[in-house]
Parts: C-alpha cells; structure tokens; sequence
C-alpha cells in the first residue's frame, strides 16, 4: 500500500488493514476538501518562496481537476493507497512529476486532516442550520394554523391541564431554536484555521497562516499550534453535541407521535401511505416513521458519549485512536439529515383531531380552570382547590371548557412571532 510516511521498509498486510480500518471509505466524503484546503496551502507556499509561480499554476489547475472528477464522482482510491492525501499527492506526482511532491512541504498529516475535517464540518453544520430552519418554519406553520384545537395536556402521563396543538407545535419549534445556538457554538468552535502546525509543533518554514485563514474562509486560526492539535476529538464532540440536542428534541416529538397516533389517543394521524402495517392484523397503521426516528435519534444522542470516552486518557499530541472518530461522528451526521427530512415530510402531511376535548374523559382537565375562575371571583386559594376536589371526589364536577390564557407563552398568547426573533437571532453565524 502507497503510504506518505514510507521509509522503504513494508509493514505486513495484516497491520495496515487493521490501522487503516474503514478510512479508505470515510475518506470520501473529505476528497473535495482536501484539494480546497491544497490549493490554498500551495499558494501560501508559493507566497513565502518555496513554489514558483509557474509551479503554482501547474499544481492549481491540476487540483482543480481533481476536484472536477470528485464533483464528476469519477474519483477513488485505488487499492494501494493509504488515504485521501496519499491519493491527491500521487495523482499530481503522476500528472507532473516531481514539482507534486512539493505540495506537502509544510505540512503533516495531522494538520492536513485536522483542515479536511473542519472544513467538512462547517459545511455540515451549514446544511443541519438550513435543515432546521426548514423544520421550524413547518412547525411554526402548524402552530400558527391549529392554536385554537384543544389538545390534552399530560403530566406524569396523567390528564392534567388544557393545551392545545398551538402549543404543542409551538413548543418543539421554540426547541429548535434552543438547539440553534448549540450548533452556532460547534460552528464558531470549528471554524478555526489549524493549517500550519504540522504534526503539533510548527514548523521551521516561515508559514503564513494568516494567509491560509483568508483564502480557507476561517473566522480565526487555532493559534498555538499544540492546541491546534487538541482540537481533534474536541470540535467532532462539539458538533457531535449540537445534533444530539436536535436529536432530543426530534426524539420525544417522535415519542409525542407515536403515542397520539394510537387509536387510544386519537389526536393525529396521516394518510395511509405514511404508515405501515401488520402482517397478521389487518387494522394496523403502525408509526413506523416516527418509531425509526426516535430510535435513530438515540443513536445521534450516544455519538457524544462515544467520541468522549474515545478521547479520553490520552496526552496531548496525535495518537492514531483519532482516525476512529469518523466512524462514530460521520455516521451520526447522515442520521441527523435523515432524521431532519423526514420529519419535515411526515408533518406536511399531518392531521389532526379538531374534536378531542368532546369526550367526557377529558372534562377533569377543566378542574384548575374551575379553581381559578373561583378564586379570581374572590375566593382563597387554597378554599377553591378544596371545593373543586370535593366535588370531583363525589362526583358533582361538570366542566366549564372554556378557557382563557392571556400570559405570554400560554395558550392564548403564542408568542410565535417573538420565537421566530429567537430563532433568527439563534441562525446568524
């Protein structure tokens, strides 16, 4: 196997295999960034003197057609080569001989995976913000649409208080929101230049950094160079972070779905095409859907746990461990736009129930209204809340359905368009 750090001697097949793991697939999704973060790299060398500037324009169109075949999926790894940068650096050294060699000179794997990886993460995140915003706007949509259906509120799984759809879509879109900053955190965390401390400590070429920072689009450099080095594993649990709150919040809508969509409830449904069903009852229409999400968003919420005991216990520095941290987070990050797209789907299409609160079942969720109407005409507290139990104990209790909230973030007072300033706030990086 083509490996860089090759000194002529051959590790047996059976170590490289296992060292190299799944990399060689995982490496596909940093092809393009690592021609990017290249062309950037060449022309701070050929600005600090260590490329002419016909070598630049050689090495930068033969990287841009490189990039042209990634775009093209007509780019792979062959099956001697180690990795990503193996592959872009033997294909320029095949192209132009000797003047691709040069293109690592200042560089070490380390930091040239460390500029793939950030590179690949802000884009993600720059995809995740849009996903999210997409979604927010269906559930503020949802919300805006249905704030007058009655919905039961629960506590403890119990009947407990009047909601209503206004707020229950409400609810998980001001989440979203909530989880807007923790993705603007893992971006601002991630958007920092490592490009230029090598395997940890510097380098004896006069590097320009600053340079590099400018043409990669870096709102700042990791400066010192070992702790640009300790940013591995710290910005892929950053991120990791910000989609397992997303992924909370999809859970317990998923959860929240699923358990109003059984005829038990009642309270949603959708069309038949959006469910599945039994092979041996014929009167199924299983939430299949929303019982995948919530169970892939657990999956998102154990990627941080996995990548913090993957980084643990280990010295400064880089360590081959590392490498294992795009087989947990990669993953994670495809589940997470899945999981984004298919909620989004699910809720154009979702339907719900105007006539709840006419069962007879739900009249005891009228009770605190009641102990409040009676105090707000002049009873103590405490006297209301014993009079309406009384006559819920003796079964005297008759309804008054309805209800007027008026405080801001109740029932009656959405607040929807000061949540949408939240999440505008939350969404600018």
């Amino acid at each position: 196997m083509a490996t860089l750090w090759s000194k002529g001697t051959k590790a047996s097949d059976i170590v490289e295999n296992f060292t190299v793991g799944n990399d060689r697939k995982l490496d596909m999704a940093l092809a393009k960034y690592d021609v990017i973060g290249s062309k950037a790299h060449i022309r701070m060398l050929e600005s600090i003197g260590l490329l002419t500037a016909d070598e630049l324009e050689s090495l930068t169109e033969a990287l841009d057609r490189i990039l042209e075949e990634i775009e093209r999926g007509e780019f792979s790894l062959e099956d001697d080569v180690e990795d990503i940068h193996s592959q872009v650096e033997l294909l320029l050294t095949r192209r132009l001989g000797d003047v691709g060699k040069k293109i690592h000179s200042g560089r070490s794997r380390n930091d040239q995976v460390l500029v793939d990886i950030k590179l690949f993460l802000r884009e993600e995140l720059g995809k995740i913000r849009t996903e999210v915003l997409g979604l927010f706007g269906i559930l503020q949509d949802l919300s805006e649409r249905h704030k007058d259906v009655m919905l039961p509120g629960y506590t403890h799984g119990q009947v407990a208080m009047p909601s209503s759809f206004g707020l229950w879509f409400g609810a998980y879109a001001e989440a979203l929101a909530d989880d807007m900053y923790m993705l603007r955190g893992a971006y601002h965390l991630v958007n920092q230049n490592p490009l230029g401390s090598a395997a940890g400590y510097g380098n004896s070429f006069p590097l320009d950094r600053e340079m590099t920072t400018r043409l990669l689009g870096f709102e700042d450099l990791d400066y010192n160079v070992v702790a640009a080095q300790l940013s591995r594993g710290k910005s892929e649990k950053a991120v990791a972070s910000a989609i397992g709150s997303i992924a909370l919040t999809l859970n317990k809508f998923a959860s929240d779905c699923c358990l109003y969509m059984c005829p038990n409830f009642g309270f949603i449904s959708f069309p038949d095409e959006l469910t599945t069903g039994s092979s041996i009852m014929p009167h199924k229409k299983n939430p299949d859907v929303w019982e995948i999400i919530r169970g892939d968003c657990n999956r998102i919420l154990s990627s941080e746990n996995e990548i913090s005991l993957l980084c643990s216990n280990m010295a400064h520095g880089y360590h081959r461990d590392f490498q294992l941290l795009k087989d947990i987070l990669f993953p994670a990050l495809e589940l997470m736009h899945k999981c984004l797209e298919m909620t989004g789907f699910m809720l154009k299409e979702v339907r719900v129930n105007r006539h709840i609160l006419d069962s007879p079942v739900y009249d005891y969720l009228f009770t605190v209204e009641e102990v409040n109407r009676r105090a707000l005409a002049g009873m103590p507290f405490r006297d209301a809340y014993k009079s309406v139990g009384i006559e819920v104990n003796e079964g005297r209790f008759h309804a008054d359905k309805t209800v007027s909230h008026t405080h801001i973030g109740s029932i009656g007072n959405l607040c929807n368009d000061r949540i949408a300033l939240k999440m505008k706030k939350a969404s600018e990086w």
